[in-house]
């Protein structure tokens, strides 16, 4: 059975920017508000950090629900671990998202220091040194039949996408405009060479538009 490679809702601005400027340890997306850029998802009843018994149901529910199907293990660059640069000062940093991350898998974080994997919860990670094809191979590997998602951020979409290894994706336009910051892209048909494409606006109401593309 084919493994894909996938990006899961994988929200951006509508001006194609997926993090802001001055990203810090308290301001994971920079100068960027992530409670308006992920409302769409927070607002839905699969969201997993919800704390009642509410939410939407539909469209953005059942994408929201998407994010973890068939998933064995997850790429991420090392920007979405943390805010760290260059050599680890702080082995005791572990990531943005507590004692129970929410991946539920073997997760691969791209870095040029490497360090000793470690396991919180259900979540292992692992920090390696490679390009996008020998991690995508070992994540495989890790992911025992099941497909690995491409969680981001958008310096590391872009590289998959330009080794031509991403199989699917969805991305989240949300209406929020960002100004500046890392951009995935100018217009969504820079990706028409390559993949289908369906367009739809979510009916919700919360104004996001989902693009879903697939390879041709």
């Amino acid at each position: 059975m084919t493994q894909l490679l996938r990006v899961q809702n994988f929200t951006i601005s509508s001006d194609g920017i997926g993090a802001g400027e001055d990203q810090s340890l308290e301001r994971p997306f920079g100068h960027v508000d992530p409670g308006r850029l992920f409302a769409w998802a927070g607002a839905t009843a699969s969201w997993p950090m919800r704390g009642d018994a509410g939410g939407s149901r539909g469209l953005d529910d059942y994408l929201t629900r998407d994010y973890g199907r068939n998933i064995g293990a997850e790429i991420m660059g090392r920007n979405k671990f943390g805010p760290q640069r260059g050599p680890w000062s702080d082995h005791e940093w572990r990531g943005w998202w507590g004692d129970e991350p929410p991946f539920h898998t073997p997760v691969f974080v791209l870095t040029h220091h490497e360090r000793p994997s470690f396991t919180l919860a259900d979540t292992t990670f692992h920090f390696v040194d490679a390009d996008p094809a020998t991690a995508l191979e070992r994540a495989r590997e890790a992911a025992r039949g099941k497909d690995v998602r491409l969680g981001g951020g958008v310096s590391t979409i872009r590289e998959f996408l330009a080794a031509d290894l991403v199989d699917t994706l969805h991305v989240a336009v949300a209406p929020v405009e960002a100004g500046s910051g890392l951009r995935l892209w100018e217009s969504s048909d820079e990706l028409l060479d390559r993949f289908h494409r369906d367009v739809v606006p979510s009916p919700s109401g919360s104004g996001v538009t989902h693009h879903l593309f697939w390879r041709r």
